[in-house]
């Protein structure tokens, strides 16, 4: 397994690096965002970790620009920033997950060997969930409502999933932070409320027939009114 990562602390870099080393992954360090997709050109990456706060193009930038050209290799944030908002930016441009400086190499290990377990587990058997005029194709990780392509988010897109094979359960917002996050988040469960809102405004907003509902106490659900 080989990993990229993005940080520009020279220090810290060289610490992640060892560390991962250690562990037996692959590791190339590089240090402004400008670089990563030369590098890309060079080398296959199983995981990228980007710093937000980087020379050339920021994390963000990078991390968008990744998902142009590769949906499924997990992105691991780091930043110093420990806002919901940028927490937010990080996920609607594409990233996996989030661990805010400083952090312990204990997690960020955990939180690596999860990500990559999920890009590993097996593609889903089942081909397309339809709900009223809603079609989530599960092969091509496409989503339209009424014939119309709705562009998502991958955060998005795992969420809705989640969601419609639920096949109108509710899920909690614990299961949500657990399935699609791997980890727990109840401190930042206003994250989940954030990502239902962006769901809403691409799935619903444009619609009669709302699809996303909430049940207060239990969690959300997709059904059709």
């Amino acid at each position: 397994m080989k990993i990229l990562v993005l940080e520009d602390d020279f220090t810290l870099s060289k610490e992640i690096k060892q560390f991962l080393i250690s562990k037996e992954f692959e590791c190339d360090a590089i240090y402004d965002g400008s670089l990563v997709i030369k590098q890309l050109q060079i080398a296959h990456y199983d995981l990228f970790i980007l710093d937000i706060n980087v020379p050339g193009k920021n994390g963000f930038e990078v991390c968008k620009q990744i998902r142009l050209i590769d949906k499924e290799t997990p992105i691991l944030m780091l930043t110093a920033f420990g806002e919901v908002s940028d927490k937010v930016t990080a996920f609607n441009n594409g990233a996996d997950d989030y661990l805010v400086k400083p952090f312990h190499f204990d997690e960020l290990f955990v939180r690596i060997s999860a990500l990559l377990r999920r890009k590993s587990m097996p593609q889903q058997v089942e081909e397309k969930i339809i709900v009223a005029d809603l079609e989530i194709n599960l092969t091509e990780s496409k989503v339209h409502r009424n014939g119309n392509e709705i562009v998502l988010s991958p955060k998005e897109y795992q969420l809705l999933v989640l969601l419609a094979k639920a096949k109108g359960k509710s899920i909690s917002k614990q299961v949500i932070a657990e399935t699609i996050w791997d980890y727990n988040i109840e401190t930042n469960y206003n994250t989940i409320e954030v990502y239902i809102n962006f769901l809403r405004k691409k799935i619903d907003k444009d619609f009669e027939q709302k699809l996303i509902q909430t049940r207060p106490g239990f969690g959300y659900f997709i059904k059709a009114e």
